[in-house]
């Protein structure tokens, strides 16, 4: 069902002297959400049962929040939409369904069903909230302006000083692509898909985020197109107070990541036995960058879980939504950790396989030679760690 034109008053648009949008303080935002019936009655079916969270995977309180985010677009639009007996969803409304759909991996006909309303009203709607959010919610993914306690925070988990970051990608996959000239440029070697690129900090946040490429593009030529590699490469970025060691070893900041990416003086990667094992302090050493990139994977798992339309329900989307799509969701994690705190980024995940079916890559590049001196150090620094640790113990 194509959206109608309104010919209701638009609310004002409130700015401040940067030119965002106001946000009011949390505290100050009502808990209070109401829905059309038809939508009223999927959250409390029965008696006291309330599906708030379970539908839409925010609370009552973010649910404003987001609303308070992307109010001015959808209500500016000279457009509205309806279920179908006519009667006209409301801003709510729309805002539910949205959430609905990213959090689902249902069709749209489907959800269509369930909300009473068409398929094109799903898309549609949906749409028109990727755009707000993704334009006036952007700010929840940025580089913190302060690295200090992300650093310090790192080192809590693995023992690393001056780590700043951990950085992974996974494959979003999607319905084949309208566009069958496109098709096979977006299929891997299982499925269509996109990939996405992340740096992830100790809560799980997002705080750089990059996708277009497509699935069956490797990590390492993802990284050497982004931004952040430029920057690093050329000090730009990761270019803050240097940490010393015992020895006396100085350690710029750096990011880690897997055995898929090569080692570079800002990306510190594990150790892999090529022609010989691995020493005990090497693999002491892998072990705690495991534990210290670990929230990038958990992170990623975490995204695909909640906002499942990225684990295989992306509905056959012309490239630049795909990307818009992703980028929506990756907010709505961020916010969620924003609004909620740091108890949904910290709960307990067994598994943090955000790619099954897809092999680990290997790095072909050769290590930095600079690197290489830089991570052996930082092997031996842990040693003396765990050295302590085992003295304390006694």
């Amino acid at each position: 069902m194509a959206p109608k034109r309104s010919n209701k008053g638009k609310e004002k648009m409130e700015y401040d002297g940067k030119g965002l949008f106001k946000i009011p303080r949390l505290s100050s935002i009502s808990e209070k959400v109401i829905f059309s019936k038809k939508i009223q009655v999927l959250v409390h079916p029965s008696g006291d049962e309330d599906n708030f969270v379970s539908l839409f995977k925010v609370s009552r309180k973010t649910f404003n929040y987001i609303r308070s985010l992307v109010r001015v677009q959808m209500t500016s639009q000279d457009t509205y939409f309806t279920f179908s007996d006519d009667k006209e969803m409301s801003l709510n409304d729309q805002i539910a369904l949205s959430l609905k759909r990213l959090s689902s991996v249902d069709s749209s006909i489907n959800l269509a069903t369930l909300f009473e309303t068409s398929k094109e009203t799903v898309d549609d709607v949906t749409w028109h909230f990727v755009e707000a959010l993704e334009a006036h919610g952007a700010h929840h993914i940025s580089w913190p302006s302060d690295i200090t306690e992300t650093k310090v925070w790192f080192e809590s988990i693995g023992s690393m000083p001056n780590c700043c970051g951990a950085i992974d990608m996974t494959h979003i996959n999607m319905y084949s692509c309208k566009n069958e000239s496109e098709a096979d440029v977006w299929r891997d070697n299982m499925n269509n898909s996109m990939m996405l690129q992340v740096i992830v900090d100790p809560t799980m946040r997002f705080i750089d985020v990059v996708s277009r490429y497509p699935g069956h593009t490797t990590k390492e030529e993802i990284l050497r197109e982004s931004k952040i590699f430029e920057l690093a490469r050329d000090e730009e970025m990761l270019n803050g107070n240097v940490a010393e060691l015992p020895d006396g070893t100085k350690i710029r900041e750096y990011l880690v990541g897997d055995s898929s990416y090569p080692l570079l003086p800002w990306l510190i990667t594990p150790y892999h036995d090529v022609d010989e094992e691995l020493t005990n302090d090497q693999t002491e050493f892998n072990k705690r960058h495991l534990a210290t990139r670990r929230v990038a994977c958990c992170a990623l798992k975490k995204l695909k879980e909640v906002w499942a339309v990225n684990e295989g329900g992306m509905w056959q989307p012309e490239r630049y939504k795909l990307q818009k799509i992703i980028s929506a969701c990756c907010i709505l994690h961020n916010i969620n950790i924003d609004t909620e705190g740091d108890a949904i980024a910290n709960e307990f995940m067994t598994s943090c396989d955000h790619d099954p079916g897809y092999p680990p890559e290997k790095s072909t590049l050769p290590e930095d030679g600079n690197a290489s001196v830089v991570r052996d150090k930082l092997c031996l620094y842990m040693k003396g760690k765990v050295l302590d640790e085992a003295s304390c113990s006694r």
